[in-house]
């Protein structure tokens, strides 16, 4: 489709200044199609992906056929997320620059309503907002559409497939017949069609062909992972691509909390956007990411929509999508703009087939791709410490430490050795954890051989039990031994607390002091937390988290001594109730499952001696106990027969003229 200058459209003077002031020269694609038709008021449906430059395909005439003497809605704006109105907003905001006596209104929920109401009562004469806030505000009589004469549906197969049908309905029947309708979507399903024929009159129809909708500026490669495999893919590819910003995409919320939490343990400035997060964090989410104080972005397709962000580098599809037209949606978010990307996919198993129809749908090929080895992502990480040392030793910017290595010099080092050892130390210090995944192992290597466990002796014939259903008593659990260089971190806070592995790994670096990287899995239970951090950084680390607050709550860490157990009760303890302990309980000593005295005499299963019991071997009563049911015993006085369950001597059944007599 052919770029045409600005100066070829009958534009005003305030809108050719802005233009000139934003820096356009000429019109991309959808503009040059979309612009003359909508100039002349005529409806229009286009077909374009996000980052093509629709904004201003409809904002320079939406714009354009404003009356600013009318302080009064004249045109509505339906945008499917918050960070899409917002963005609209500011393009307008541009766009009218030198027409002050405009009034560009964004609403969208989460906001202020009462300041959304004032807004519309100075007289805004363009409203930019999600169909479920606008629908609110049509219901408080605040918003009025009866002057409006232009409606843009800007994504609308995104609204639709949120459930915004009948919003959009409500808004649409509520504006004047002769208004003019402007329908923009990334894909062409059959209720968009539906739309059009319904609420269009003659619409003019502009397509961005396929071909320029794959984004040829953007390279997409893929690899091939089995699911378990995949964390340690992604912070491989993260670790190998100098990527400034990334976005993952994720099918689930739960899958963007899991690689989240993986990424923020493996060291990576990591955050998370799903349909759970609250405005106010998403709103800190996005500024962060913006700045580039995150760098990984995980998000899920719904939270991820009308994201305002043109320096993204790489997209990584964690989870392929399950529709070909949302891997459109993900793959715009970066190469916009003219820019380049690049767009990776993990595929696992029956994916490739998803991919298949991907490559079919978007009529490009998506190569393959080998994951890197161990040895591929140290060469790449020394290759851009390489990079780093250089370029600071060219721009010579940096504190001279003369004075640590002439007293370096003075012992007799050389300088070749002092800088090998300075390096060594530097490169030791960046502590991600990395592991060893079956995709590392050649196809044609055999498989290592697991070495079999000795069989330990079986018991002499007369070290059995007497009782076959009686296992012999296993001793006290010794318990698990740490790692020689790494310890278990312990708090006293947990999932009902609210706080989550980020929020554990962001105190323990900023105020424990560890070193990032260093800490390694984070286990949260309902009321503490275990982590795993180096042995040797422990001491100083409990020092600087002494007075600490996670979430505002005061919080106590200290050394985890392991599982319970020994004298006390609990599980498999020596004394005391619980699981195998001394006391009742499973396996207890005394009363219980096998109490082998005093209450398991009496009740237990599998009771010791008199006990009423299942499988009793006293004289109480009890399944198979001595009375009762399948009683082998007399009952307590030994004369009359136990149990009413299938008695060895059973009454003799009296005739029916007897029993009249009695």
């Amino acid at each position: 489709m052919e770029k045409r200058p600005f100066t070829d459209f009958d534009l005003s003077d305030q809108m050719k200044q802005a233009i000139d002031a934003l820096g356009y020269e000429l019109a991309a694609p959808i503009q040059s199609a979309a612009l003359p038709p909508l100039l002349e008021g005529q409806d229009l449906v286009g077909q374009s992906p996000t980052g093509s430059g629709k904004t201003a395909a409809f904002g320079i005439p939406l714009v354009e056929r404003l009356d600013p003497k009318l302080r009064a809605v004249q045109a509505i704006i339906l945008c499917p997320t918050r960070e899409l109105a917002v963005q609209v907003a500011g393009e307008l905001h541009k766009l009218a620059s030198f027409m002050p006596e405009l009034n560009v209104l964004p609403v969208y929920g989460g906001a202020s309503v009462d300041r959304q109401v004032q807004g519309l009562k100075r007289g805004a004469q363009v409203v930019i907002g999600t169909p479920g806030r606008v629908l609110d505000h049509l219901r408080r009589g605040t918003l009025k559409l009866d002057l409006a004469k232009t409606i843009v549906l800007d994504e609308a197969d995104e609204m639709l497939d949120m459930g915004f049908r009948e919003d959009i309905e409500t808004a649409l029947a509520q504006m004047p017949e002769d208004r003019q309708t402007v329908l923009f979507s990334a894909t062409m399903p059959k209720a968009i069609r539906e739309l059009m024929k319904r609420f269009t009159r003659e619409p003019a129809i502009v397509t961005v062909a396929h071909e320029q909708m794959s984004a040829p500026d953007i390279e997409q490669i893929y690899y091939e992972a089995r699911f378990r495999s995949k964390p340690e893919v992604l912070a491989r590819l993260l670790d190998t691509h100098e990527a400034r910003l990334t976005i993952v995409f994720c099918n689930t919320k739960r899958t963007v909390d899991d690689v989240t939490e993986d990424l923020v343990a493996r060291g990576f400035g990591a955050d998370r956007l799903h349909g759970d997060v609250t405005q106010m964090v998403r709103t800190r989410v996005m500024n962060a990411f913006r700045n580039g104080s995150i760098s990984v972005l995980v998000a899920t397709d719904v939270a991820a929509r009308g994201l305002d962000v043109d320096d993204v580098d790489l997209v990584i599809n964690y989870d392929l999508p399950f529709d070909a037209e949302d891997y459109v949606h993900r793959i715009g978010r970066t190469g916009r703009a003219g820019r380049s990307g690049k767009a990776i996919a993990l595929v696992a198993g029956k994916d490739i087939y998803k991919l298949q129809t991907i490559q079919r749908h978007t009529k490009q090929k998506v190569e393959r791709f080998k994951v890197p080895t161990l040895d591929e992502l140290e060469e790449s990480r020394t290759d851009r410490f390489f990079s780093q040392l250089r370029d600071l030793l060219a721009e010579g910017e940096f504190p001279k430490s003369t004075r640590i290595i002439d007293r370096l010099l003075d012992q007799g080092f050389s300088p070749t050795d002092i800088s090998a050892a300075a390096l060594h130390l530097l490169v030791k210090s960046d502590t991600k954890t990395i592991e060893p995944i079956p995709e590392d192992r050649p196809k044609n290597a055999p498989r290592e051989k697991r070495e079999r466990r000795e069989r330990p002796e079986r018991p002499a014939d007369d070290a059995k039990p007497s009782n076959p259903f009686d296992k012999p008593e296993r001793g006290p659990r010794a318990p698990r031994e740490q790692e020689g260089d790494r310890a278990s971190l312990f708090v006293n806070i947990g999932k009902v607390m609210g706080v989550s592995p980020g929020d554990l790994a962001g105190v323990l670096y900023n105020a424990g002091g560890f070193p990032q990287g260093s800490i390694g899995r984070i286990q949260l239970f309902p009321k503490h937390a275990l982590i795993d951090v180096p042995r040797d950084l422990l001491a100083t680390a409990l020092e600087n988290l002494k007075d600490v607050k996670v979430r505002g709550k005061d919080v106590r860490f200290k050394e985890d001594s392991g599982h319970p157990g020994g004298d006390g009760g609990g599980y498999r303890g020596d004394g005391g109730g619980g699981y195998k302990g001394g006391g009742g309980g499973y396996k207890g000593r005394s009363g219980g499952y096998k109490g082998r005295s005093e209450n398991g005499e009496d009740d237990g299963y599998k009771g010791g001696r008199s006990g009423r019991g299942y499988k009793g071997r006293g004289s109480g009563g009890g399944y198979k106990g001595g009375g009762g049911n399948k009683g082998r015993k007399r009952d307590d006085e030994g004369e009359r027969p136990g149990g009413a369950f299938k008695r060895f001597a059973k009454p003799v059944r009296k005739k029916r003229s007897e029993r009249r007599d009695d």
